[in-house]
């Protein structure tokens, strides 16, 4: 059974969503509130059989592979820059590793040829009844369909609409996040520095062939009242909390005026007991964000778009059985990138000096240890904890052409 489907959020979850959807003969509009796709964003990766052979079957594998940052060990620094310690590329880049940006473009291109986006638009109003859900936009456009799905990040629009305001779901991790693009004037190669304080980690590593460079702020604070709409208060308060920090702290502070793709937000997790109501449901960040410290959340939403689709898929159109079996086949697995997320918080940022300096011994001793590649095992092992079904497809085409592939459309305008 064809079905009219609305998703919310065109990063990396909606179109994955978007691509399974189309190859289950499904017509599909993604609606996005930013006005173009957007740029920017840290680096990503994939590990494990499931998520590589999720990307090898949408036929983006390769191209995510030719454009993948390479990024070899993280090195942590003193304030002078001298080498401390070095934790094992794997932990941090799995087996490919891509800039969230670049990633979201090659999605983007894939699906580009038969879904409808509508950029610089956004949900304002949900209506349901027995036969689909009536959408209101903020535009004053409106559209009826029979499914819509929230793939719109840890702010998800879609969710407060459909199960209530963001302070009941989301749980602040005790930290705030900042990341932005600069010039790789250190000349780093294919690698990362980073350097602690108390409370506090800076990092910065190569992308894009060492032609730039990501700087990352890291540090602990309480949940705040700091509108993530004001760019310029945000940056006002990563200045205060890290000037003098030591390193290259305040040159890279020195930098953020001109980065055009500053981000700042809280590092939380999503927390629901459901994600589906009705014929609403949420993907990805919007229903179980791990938090970026887990480095699962993009292969969690991965694999989530397949289940999600898939199951839509086998049980016919029946939106209520479909939906109740991806909750079941994504529980287990959500809950382990969660704890995974969870303790990379406790240790990412350290309290006090005593304690950071407990972590640098156990870093630096790490590559002589017996058991050197078991925090980096233990992340594949998350990464590999779920089995995934075959769903048979209407169309079986890598490219997502067929004679009953719906139009493309890319627009700056809402639906009609």
């Amino acid at each position: 059974m064809t079905k009219n489907i609305l998703i919310s959020g065109a990063s990396v979850a909606g179109p994955a969503l978007a691509y399974w959807l189309h190859r289950h003969g499904h017509t599909v509009t993604i609606v996005e509130k930013a006005a173009e796709l957007r740029d920017g964003g840290y680096a990503v990766d994939f590990r494990g059989e499931a998520h590589l052979r999720i990307l090898q079957e949408m036929g983006v594998l390769d191209d995510i592979r030719r454009e993948q940052t390479h990024t070899g060990a993280m090195v942590y620094v003193n304030t002078r820059g001298k080498r401390l310690a070095s934790m094992p590329a794997d932990l941090f880049a799995g087996d490919v590793e891509i800039l969230r940006g670049d990633l979201a473009r090659i999605l983007f291109e894939k699906t580009a040829p038969y879904t409808r986006y509508v950029f610089g638009d956004s949900i304002a109003r949900m209506d349901e009844d027995a036969d689909g859900v009536h959408v209101t936009f903020d535009s004053g456009a409106a559209g009826r369909y029979d499914l819509v799905i929230g793939a719109d990040g840890l702010h998800s629009n879609v969710r407060r609409l459909a199960f209530g305001p963001e302070r009941d779901h989301v749980s602040h991790l005790g930290l705030y996040c900042a990341i932005f693009t600069v010039p790789n004037y250190l000349g780093i190669d294919h690698a990362g520095l980073a350097f602690t304080t108390p409370g506090k980690v800076v990092t910065m590593y190569s992308a894009r062939e060492n032609t730039e460079a990501k700087a990352v702020f890291y540090f602990g604070a309480p949940l705040t009242d700091i509108d993530r709409r004001d760019v310029e208060a945000q940056k006002r308060m990563l200045a205060e909390t890290f000037a003098g920090n030591g390193w290259e702290s305040d040159r890279l502070l020195g930098m953020m005026a001109d980065a055009s793709d500053f981000y700042f937000d809280s590092v939380s997790q999503v927390r629901m007991d459901g994600w589906t109501r009705g014929r609403v449901a949420l993907l990805g960040d919007a229903a179980y964000c791990p938090s970026s410290l887990s480095g699962m959340g993009t292969g969690l939403a991965m694999v989530a778009a397949y289940v999600l689709a898939g199951e839509l898929a086998e049980a016919g159109g029946d939106h209520v059985a479909a939906f109740a079996r991806y909750e079941e086949a994504m529980r287990e697995y959500v809950a382990g990138c969660q704890k995974q997320g969870q303790g990379v918080a406790r240790l990412m940022v350290p309290e006090n000096r005593v304690i950071a300096w407990l972590l640098r011994q156990n870093y630096r001793l790490m590559p002589y240890l017996p058991g050197k590649k078991m925090i980096a095992n233990g992340v594949r092992k998350t990464a590999e904890n779920i089995v995934l079904k075959t769903y048979r497809v209407r169309r079986s085409s890598q490219t997502g052409t067929s004679t009953s592939a719906s139009s493309a459309a890319v627009t700056a305008n809402p639906p009609e």
